[in-house]
């Protein structure tokens, strides 16, 4: 599980990537290269890490369920993904 601040730090982030994001693109579309410098660092899009919804887990990330490998064979495993079971051969 993942420390508390480093999962409100990604939440933070991607609030600031959605608050900037028309600006950013209009700003990347005029070439205004400058005033793009003076926006938080945060606000870029490239911050963003993949992370697990339920425990914060940054590796092992299935894009399809947004969330980690543990965290999906768990649930799997209790019957919570409908029509994913562990295989068997």
């Amino acid at each position: 599980m993942a420390k508390t601040s480093v999962k409100a730090r990604q939440r933070k982030r991607e609030r600031m990537v959605a608050q900037y994001a028309e600006k950013r693109s209009a700003l990347k579309k005029a070439g205004d290269w400058k005033a793009l410098d003076d926006l938080p660092n945060n606000s870029s899009k490239v911050r963003l890490k993949n992370r697990c919804a339920i425990t914060g887990r940054p590796r092992g990330y299935i894009r399809y369920f947004g969330i980690s490998r543990i965290a999906m064979r768990d649930m799997a495993l209790d019957g919570k993904i409908p029509g994913l079971r562990k295989a068997s051969w």
